[in-house]
C-alpha cells in the first residue's frame, strides 16, 4: 500500500466511522500519547527498565500503527501528500548523508 492509499483510508474512515477530524492541535496531543506508548514499550523491552506483568500484552506493531495512524491524519488535515514529502526527504537524505554512515568508524 502506498503513502497515498494509505492517506485515502484513513480519510474514508474518519469520514465514516470518526465523524470528522480532531482538530490538528487536539491531534497533536494525541500523536504525542501514542509515541509515548512505544516509547514505553520500548524502554521496558529493549532497554534497562523491567517490563510490568501488564506491558508484556501490548503490541508494539499496534502501537506503531496507531502512531501511522494520527500521523496520516495530521497529513491528510493540513494538506501534506506524505508520499511526496517522503520521496523528497528521502532523496535529501540520500544528497546529505549518501556516505557519511559508510565513513563512520562508529558504525563499522
Amino acid at each position: 500500500m502506498s503513502l497515498n492509499e494509505t492517506q485515502k483510508i484513513v480519510d474514508d474512515w474518519i469520514k465514516k466511522y470518526g465523524v470528522k477530524y480532531f482538530s490538528e492541535l487536539t491531534n497533536m496531543a494525541v500523536l504525542m500519547e501514542e509515541v509515548g506508548e512505544v516509547a514505553r514499550i520500548m524502554a521496558r523491552r529493549y532497554g534497562e527498565q523491567s517490563e510490568k506483568e501488564s506491558d508484556k500484552q501490548k503490541d508494539l506493531g499496534d502501537e506503531l500503527a496507531d502512531v501511522l495512524f494520527v500521523l496520516t491524519c495530521i497529513a491528510n488535515q493540513t494538506g501534506i501528500n506524505l508520499q511526496e514529502a517522503f520521496e523528497k526527504n528521502m532523496q535529501k537524505k540520500t544528497n546529505r548523508d549518501f556516505d557519511r554512515h559508510l565513513n563512520n568508524e562508529k558504525l563499522k
